[in-house]
């Protein structure tokens, strides 16, 4: 292999992109975001959100992550901020508030969501997720010596939806391999889902009475980019010279909430019933990996043919490119499509000499290449490892040699590092489109009279693939730094994990909403 790695280092060049094309690449992407933004009707979605918590909220709420591979339901109780009138000195990294001070969870619950769950009818979808929350709400109060009748529910749901009240979400096509398309309300369907499983038949009279379980009322519905965006605002809400400015979801899926000026987006998108006092700015949900923003891509043909492949046999091709291209859901099969294009299109193999991992579809995971080939620079131990997880095939001529090991060792570098520097080009790009970044040179910060800009602006981030892949947020990093060089000192784009940003964000969420109506009430309004 070592004679064929400079040809097959050539012969991958349609994967790599040069530090020149990838900022030529965030100014499209951020003409073509301020365009849907305007314009798009199923991205760049408005929120009722329209600002970020100030480190005071308080309070117990129950807290659901639907998530595209798993279920998380836990009780979150937010303690608030320490340090809410905490200065920083400039550029001393500060890390505000951290979760363990403020947020804590109780009688947290994780659930994988089957395969026959995601390609079955809505109704039967959330009647098992309805069962996943009398599960937690039954051990919260199982010894509790007082019931409320009634518990406020908030929900971070990792898919497409249109809403126009923060209570209220209706469901657009899901992808992730979900082929359900219900479009029925979201918290309407949770609802129906947890009555089933809080009402019991008492006697053979048929009369229901309902379990001793609290009703629940829903106070906050986000996605899960929103979400993360909002927890990690909650905790860094007292850093004086840091803003949180983008939430991102990078694991099986991809995604990227933002606030905006709202005077950014369409007329169209005004019917968003704010929830808050403060219209000036509102959160707004991107789907930035539908297909409205691909034409970027396409332009400077960053779709490889093995991409197209990729896409040609999804459950709904040219819905996503972007996130196949980036998300773990993806990066394992694009690798098995270029290493086995490789051996059978150009060394000319026969697919009967190859391991039958290379032959399956999503025979090799994102899982596999984080966790074992993204570990080694050996490729006589990976095959080994290969040959015992996999198995030869019960012949030697289909077992994991050096030679295969060695192309999938390389294949996997520069596939998983174009995922992070396609991901960086998209936060600038967004970035951009906000007003939050210039990709001016000249010095826009000379007015002594301005407020003085934030030095960090902070990325909040959540998902498997840039919280556990090894290197990848470091690859990440490294693109952003790279991109705003330009840009001066003024400001740094910092990645800041929010891991558990799905349930605390909705808890979060649920808190600011209840202040709002508080508010709102005192006010007179």
């Amino acid at each position: 292999m070592s004679r064929q790695i400079p040809y097959m280092e050539s012969w991958l060049k349609p994967l790599q992109i040069e530090p020149v094309r990838l900022r030529l690449l965030a100014e499209q992407l951020s003409r073509t975001y301020k365009d849907l933004a305007f314009h798009s009707s199923d991205q760049f979605l408005a929120t009722p959100i329209t600002r970020l918590p100030t480190g005071a909220e308080l309070g117990e709420y129950l807290a659901i992550d639907f998530g595209g591979s798993n279920v998380r339901i836990a009780f979150v109780n937010l303690l608030g901020s320490k340090q809410h009138t905490q200065s920083q000195e400039p550029w001393s990294s500060p890390r505000g508030d951290t979760y363990d001070e403020m947020v804590e969870k109780n009688h947290e619950r994780s659930w994988p969501i089957e395969d026959h769950l995601k390609v079955e009818n809505a109704e039967d979808l959330f009647a098992w997720v309805g069962g996943c929350l009398a599960e937690v709400v039954t051990a919260h109060f199982l010894h509790a010596s007082h019931v409320p009748e009634e518990i406020p529910l908030g929900i971070t749901f990792s898919f497409p939806m249109i809403q126009s009240t923060l209570t209220e979400a209706i469901l657009m096509p899901m992808g992730k391999g979900f082929t359900i398309t219900n479009h029925s309300g979201l918290g309407a369907m949770i609802l129906a889902g947890y009555d089933i499983h809080t009402k019991v038949s008492s006697d053979n009279s048929g009369h229901v009475r309902r379990r001793g379980l609290p009703r629940i009322k829903i106070t906050a519905i986000a996605n899960d980019a929103v979400a993360t965006l909002v927890s990690l605002a909650y905790s860094t809400s007292s850093l004086a010279h840091s803003k949180t400015v983008l939430g991102l979801i990078l694991g099986t899926g991809c995604n990227a909430a933002v606030s905006m000026e709202t005077n950014r987006l369409g007329p169209s998108k005004w019917a968003v019933k704010s929830e808050g006092l403060d219209s000036s700015h509102v959160v707004v949900n991107t789907e930035w990996t539908i297909s409205g923003a691909a034409g970027p891509l396409h332009n400077m043909k960053l779709i490889t043919s093995w991409d197209q492949a990729l896409d040609n046999a999804s459950t709904k091709p040219g819905f996503q490119p972007f996130e196949q291209m980036t998300a773990g859901n993806y990066l394992g099969e694009i690798v098995r499509l270029v290493v086995l294009d490789w051996f059978t299109n150009e060394c000319h193999y026969v697919e009967a000499c190859l391991p039958s991992a290379l032959l399956r579809h999503n025979a090799i995971s994102t899982t596999l290449l984080s966790q074992t080939v993204a570990t080694t620079d050996d490729p006589e131990g990976l095959a080994m490892v290969l040959n015992g997880r996999h198995g030869p095939g019960g012949e030697e001529t289909r077992r994991w040699t050096t030679e295969i090991a060695s192309a999938l060792i390389e294949v996997e570098r520069i596939v998983s590092r174009r995922s992070a520097a396609l991901v960086a080009a998209a936060i600038v790009g967004l970035l951009l489109s906000t007003g939050d970044l210039l990709f001016e040179r000249h010095d826009a910060f000379e007015n002594v009279d301005a407020s003085p800009p934030p030095q960090e602006l902070l990325v909040a981030y959540c998902g498997g693939l840039i919280c556990q892949y090894r290197g990848y947020r470091e690859q990440m990093q490294e693109f952003l730094d790279s991109l705003v060089a330009d840009l001066g000192k003024y400001p740094r784009i910092v990645l800041r994990e929010a891991s558990e940003g799905g349930v605390i964000g909705a808890a979060v969420l649920s808190a600011t909403m209840l202040d709002s109506m508080d508010t709102l009430r005192a006010t007179g309004v």
